[in-house]
């Protein structure tokens, strides 16, 4: 027998502020969160999947009309034509969607209670799936305390939207720990919530599959599912199944090694070309981030534009269309000379000036303050997506004016490359 156990599938999650971005492939990043669900779908066909666990987050939020709840219906009508069951449950993200709770699905889907723990018994596959889905987002009560017994005979699975002891970026709902979950006595823990897969425990087997599809730049690397395959009520094998259609990725360049900016270019085309071939037929979504000291940055800061279209045409060449770059960081330092020290020359004072704001989250925040009416005046979409303008976060003040530090410098010390 086999399951698949997938989570945070987030369909149709609103991708803001990609129309900033030059040259982005918007219909198909739109797109990507439906392509993996057909894939993963796809893939329980073709493996005969008995049944399907959905751990939470399937929707995001109300839609604005019907048809991402239809598009999900008719893909679980899918696995209900080749006899395969599905057992979901809400997590934080679709607690309150509406449109979802008056949605009618295929009778072979079966969401789990919101308000207590609810078993699902599977005679004639020998399983038992035991849950409780989110009835509003903030849920902060341990829901895996209160779930029951295993049932005797039986495979015995637990379905649980949770952050467990708490997870760097996720929100610390429903939590639990892994005594609690052991404590329960069943086979295997089909959590959600984490978009990071990870394998927690082995005995039992105690798994985040991490979210099936990466959203933006902050999701990178492989994105999907993992199979569990039962024999005898025993797991013979777990394995993770990559469904993503786009694959996001951060591209790091240690710059050190290049004299100009055109080793530079070399150096990104290497690692673009081998994280392309890792992606496949995927789309590459990537991020480049050139650092270092090295004899490149005096010319790479001194016109970033050029060097960043230099970077972008490089990608077309690699992948014919099939390699965008989400946005290109340059965070170099010169290599022949190196920030002067503070001294009581005006440079000298230019550069404590920036180094005590550097070192100073409030005179981040009060230098942030500043640019208040700067903001108001940005267009909507420099404020928008995972990296728009922040004046009042002091890591993206900071990074700004390590930025704004560097060139500033190059300029007043007019650092030519040889």
């Amino acid at each position: 027998m086999k399951l698949f156990h997938a989570a945070d599938l987030h369909i149709d999650s609103p991708l803001r502020g990609l129309e900033q971005y030059e040259g982005a492939p918007i219909a198909q990043l739109r797109n990507a969160t439906r392509r993996a669900l057909e894939r993963l779908v796809d893939a329980c066909l073709d493996e005969e999947a008995a049944v399907m666990l959905l751990a939470g987050d399937i929707f995001d939020g109300d839609w604005r009309d019907y048809s991402t709840g239809l598009f999900f219906a008719a893909q679980m009508a899918r696995l209900r034509e080749a006899g395969t069951r599905v057992v979901m449950l809400r997590g934080n993200h679709d607690a309150q969607s509406q449109i979802s709770k008056e949605l009618r699905l295929p009778e072979n889907v079966r969401e789990l209670h919101t308000r207590r723990p609810e078993s699902v018994i599977f005679d004639d596959l020998g399983l038992a799936v035991h849950g409780q889905g989110f009835a509003t987002r903030d849920v902060t009560d341990d829901l895996a305390n209160r779930y029951p017994g295993p049932t005797p005979g039986l495979f015995n699975v637990g379905l649980l939207h949770t952050s467990l002891t708490g997870r760097p970026g996720h929100e610390p709902y429903a939590p639990s720990t892994l005594e609690v979950l052991r404590g329960k006595g069943y086979d295997y823990w089909a959590l959600g919530h984490v978009h990071t897969r990870e394998v927690v425990c082995q005995d039992p087997w105690v798994v985040f599959p991490g979210n099936l599809q990466g959203r933006h730049v902050r999701e990178p690397g492989a994105k999907g599912a993992t199979v569990i395959t039962i024999e005898n009520n025993r797991v013979t094998e777990v394995r993770h199944e990559a469904f993503d259609t786009v694959r996001w990725g951060v591209c790091r360049i240690d710059a050190r090694p290049a004299a100009d900016p055109h080793d530079v270019v070399e150096l990104v085309r290497a690692e673009l070309t081998r994280q392309a071939a890792d992606a496949g037929s995927r789309l590459l979504a990537a991020r480049i981030v050139i650092s270092g000291r090295t004899r490149a940055h005096a010319g790479l800061v001194r016109d970033p534009e050029h060097w960043t279209a230099q970077l972008r045409a490089c990608a077309f060449d690699i992948g014919d269309g099939s390699v965008w770059l989400e946005r290109v960081q340059f965070k170099t330092q010169d290599e022949r000379n190196a920030p002067p020290a503070p001294g009581e020359d005006a440079l000298g004072q230019l550069v404590r000036a920036f180094d005590q704001a550097l070192r100073d989250p409030a005179a981040l925040l009060e230098l942030g303050a500043t640019f208040s009416d700067l903001k108001h005046r940005l267009p909507a979409l420099a404020s928008a997506g995972e990296d728009g303008v922040r004046f009042d976060d002091p890591t993206f003040l900071a990074e700004s004016l390590e930025d704004a530090r560097e060139l500033l410098l190059a300029r007043l010390l007019d650092q030519e490359p040889t």
